[in-house]
């Protein structure tokens, strides 16, 4: 049975589309056929974060108008065969996504693919709105600090009542948390809220902690999901996110400080 997952947050600029397309390569590189959908009409960024921006043809919104087929707009990763991207238009208004257009893709999809991404836009507009209704299950995207988490805990209202699980009075989407940006220096420093701060507020299973990392850009810039980097902090803690997602059970990893070679040395 296909998991239609939405990868979502309150606060933009948090880490949606990087979690998209590190989590959607983990799920492939896994054996599990799989699609992220962008959402984000009019600004669409999954597929530069893919690396298959320039064999964009067809978008979501072609197929939902009827200009093109759900095979012509699918785009095959390159790196794995298990793994598919259905871009958004960068011409149309979000309003363009209409529950009926985006139900039948999704019916679609769910006969192809064992897991179905949803690349949310942020907040709580119409295209947000799209990618959750939907949903069986939420990754809600946060960073350490209070705006963010305040935003996040939006979401988790939406989904908790806007939903079409919500309305229809089935079981609750099914909500993980994951903590993006996460540094402990700045923690301690008291510059960002900790990971326990960040539970106690939002009150929802954590699936991973991704620490801040330079290759994260670099992956992004290269048009490679940061997974694929293999030595990187967060190549590695999405790679545990993964695993936890598909149920594994993982300890967590690079969420304590780390020590200088001076506190190492004489074990400070």
């Amino acid at each position: 049975m296909s998991r239609v997952i939405v990868v979502t947050s309150g606060k933009g600029g948090v880490g949606k589309t990087t979690s998209s397309a590190a989590i959607g390569m983990g799920l492939a590189l896994a054996g599990h056929r799989t699609v992220v959908l962008d959402f984000d009409i009019g600004l669409r960024n999954l597929d530069l974060v893919m690396g298959c921006e320039r064999r964009v043809v067809y978008d979501f919104v072609n197929v939902i108008n009827g200009e093109a087929t759900l095979n012509q707009a699918l785009i095959k990763d390159k790196r794995c065969a298990n793994l598919y991207v259905l871009p958004a238009s960068q011409t149309r208004d979000k309003d363009a996504l209409t529950r009926e257009g985006v139900e039948a893709i999704l019916a679609q999809l769910r006969e192809r693919f064992d897991f179905i991404l949803c690349d949310s836009p942020a907040g709580i507009e119409h295209g947000a709105m799209m990618a959750l209704y939907f949903a069986d299950e939420a990754i809600v995207t946060t960073n350490p600090e209070i705006s963010s988490v305040r935003d996040s805990d939006r979401i988790l209202g939406m989904l908790q009542s806007r939903s079409l699980r919500a309305e229809q009075a089935l079981e609750p989407v099914k909500e993980h948390l994951l903590v993006s940006r996460y540094n402990p220096n700045r923690v301690t420093s008291g510059e960002m809220l900790s990971l326990a701060d960040v539970e106690e507020i939002l009150a929802i299973p954590l699936l991973g902690v991704i620490p801040e990392c330079p290759s994260v850009l670099k992956a992004s810039n290269f048009g490679n999901p940061v997974i694929l980097d293999q030595e990187s902090d967060a190549g590695q803690a999405y790679q545990d996110t993964v695993a936890r997602l598909l149920g594994e059970t993982r300890p967590l990893r690079f969420t304590e400080q780390k020590k200088g070679w001076l506190k190492k040395l004489f074990g400070g």
